[in-house]
């Protein structure tokens, strides 16, 4: 009997190694979770059927490597969801939207390619935001991901499903993407661990795009060390994705052992609206002091445009939204409704395939980018985003890192936020900012909320300059006490 409570990358590794238990025993142990938790939970759209296949390929691959005196690569057999926004060959992914219905992936994304080498075992489609927008997975034209923590409440998004998934036990680890903290809100509300990463750290090709200057792919696991593993295995240059960059760190004094630790930032003029739910913020004001207490220097700072960093998010991100929705028409692939003409084609394959949210932001980015509209709202939010970068560059000067809540409440009740956008989009408050900027940042499990008798998981976000994830996964290890 496989303990999945436990479990980790490594020590699935290590006990693939020594023979403990073999790919497919793995496998099934995971399948059998979906099975009895996947009807309630809704966090896979699809479990593929060739599992079982991928398994004994993988333990081919172990035994090879054995045999041959190798090192068994970290991710040979792993169980591994993946959000329906990365396209992987022969399978259909379709950003749970109703336009993409059939759609079958052509190719491998990248991340993909990179995992599927190492022998990675891809379990299913998790449930998402219809094209990532939304922090609930309630924009799901295949149904809500109910929390595993309180089947009542959210499990966040737009990648709930990845992270219920890992929560829930129905995945070792899980690929999310990240356009304005839709890696690290889910993390946060699920009690699991997040990475963004730097952007272009992680090769964009073959990830359906959404804000094309904000997105990224991100894992989702039950460690920092589990994240840092798939962060190490996908990220690189491609030559698929021109944004894509080399990220290796720089071998930097506060990253070498015995050296000085990191400074901590905290910008706590940023932490004082009425809409920080209590015990989150009773949460960080205890994860600051566990900083401390583990011997690490934490100091106030400014970031004096941090505070813009939301409305400059909500013109910027439904702008490249409205740009990049416009290929969905229904005529090369997915819905098609036909109409008495090309344009009424259009019209009904979108008006039927599009979802309310989706519908939304398209208007709203048209809105923005349209003549007599775009100096006024496109391109001062545009100066303002450079100003931030600046404001970051600053802080980074006098600190190695940055925290924060993730998310100003825990996971709310589903239903309660569907019919306001606007406190649906006050939820991003502490990660667009980090997307907006470009640089890595990582949801560790902080804590929680009782209420109704169920433990409502809290997060911390750590902010580190880009290129820099080994600080995030340092300060992670400490914070949880993971043992190197």
């Amino acid at each position: 009997m496989i303990d999945l409570t436990t479990l980790t990358i490594k020590k699935a590794h290590d006990a693939l190694g020594r023979g403990d238990f073999s790919a497919r025993d793995l496998v099934e142990a995971y399948l059998a979770e979906i099975s009895k938790k996947n009807k309630d939970i809704h966090a896979y759209l699809e479990v593929f059927g060739d599992v079982i296949a991928q398994a004994e390929a993988a333990q081919k691959m172990i035994d090879s490597a054995r045999a041959a005196g190798r090192e068994v690569p970290l991710l040979a057999g792993i169980p591994i969801a993946v959000k329906d926004n990365i396209l992987i060959s022969g399978r259909r992914a379709g950003s749970a939207s109703k336009i993409l219905e059939g759609y079958v992936a052509p190719y491998d994304a990248t991340a993909i390619a990179k995992l599927r080498a190492l022998g990675a075992v891809f379990i299913g489609r998790a449930n998402m935001d219809e094209f990532a927008m939304g922090g609930s997975t309630e924009n799901s034209a295949y149904g809500v991901t109910k929390n595993p923590r309180d089947l009542s409440r959210v499990s966040g998004g737009s990648s709930g499903g990845s992270a219920a998934a890992v929560a829930a036990d129905m995945a070792l680890a899980a690929l999310g993407s990240d356009t304005g903290g839709s890696v690290r809100q889910p993390a946060s509300y699920c009690g699991v661990v997040g990475l963004k990463p730097t952007y272009g750290s992680i090769s964009r090709h073959g990830l359906m795009a959404m804000g094309s200057s904000l997105d990224v792919i991100g894992p989702l696991a039950k460690t920092v060390s589990d994240a840092e593993i798939l962060f190490n295995a996908m990220k690189g240059k491609d030559r698929f994705d021109s944004t894509s960059i080399d990220v290796d760190a720089p071998a930097a004094a506060s990253a070498k052992p015995g050296a000085k630790k990191p400074v901590i930032g905290v910008p706590r003029h940023f932490l004082k609206g009425d809409g920080i739910d209590p015990a989150v913020m009773r949460a960080f004001e205890e994860s600051v002091a566990r900083f401390k207490k583990l011997g690490y220097e934490v100091r106030d700072i400014e970031l004096p445009n941090i505070e813009y960093s939301l409305a400059v998010y909500y013109v910027l991100m439904p702008a490249e939204v409205s740009t990049n929705l416009a290929r969905f028409d229904g005529v090369k692939y997915g819905l098609h409704k036909s109409g008495a003409n090309l344009l009424e084609d259009y019209l009904n394959t979108r008006g039927e395939g599009f979802g309310r949210e989706a519908r939304r932001r398209i208007m709203l980015g048209a809105y923005v980018l349209s003549s007599g509209y775009y100096d006024a709202y496109y391109n001062k939010a545009a100066t303002v985003r450079e100003l931030l970068k600046k404001d970051f560059a600053k802080a980074f000067a006098s600190v190695d890192a940055i925290i924060m809540p993730t998310a100003p409440t825990p996971a709310f009740k589903i239903g309660e936020k569907v019919s306001d956008p606007v406190a649906m989009y006050l939820e991003d408050i502490f990660t667009v900012t980090a997307n907006l900027v470009g640089v890595p940042a990582m949801s560790v499990p902080a804590g929680s909320k009782s209420e109704g008798g169920k433990d409502v998981p809290i997060g911390l976000q750590i902010i580190a300059d880009s290129g820099r994830e080994d600080i995030l996964f340092s300060l992670g290890k400490a914070f949880l006490g993971e043992v190197e």
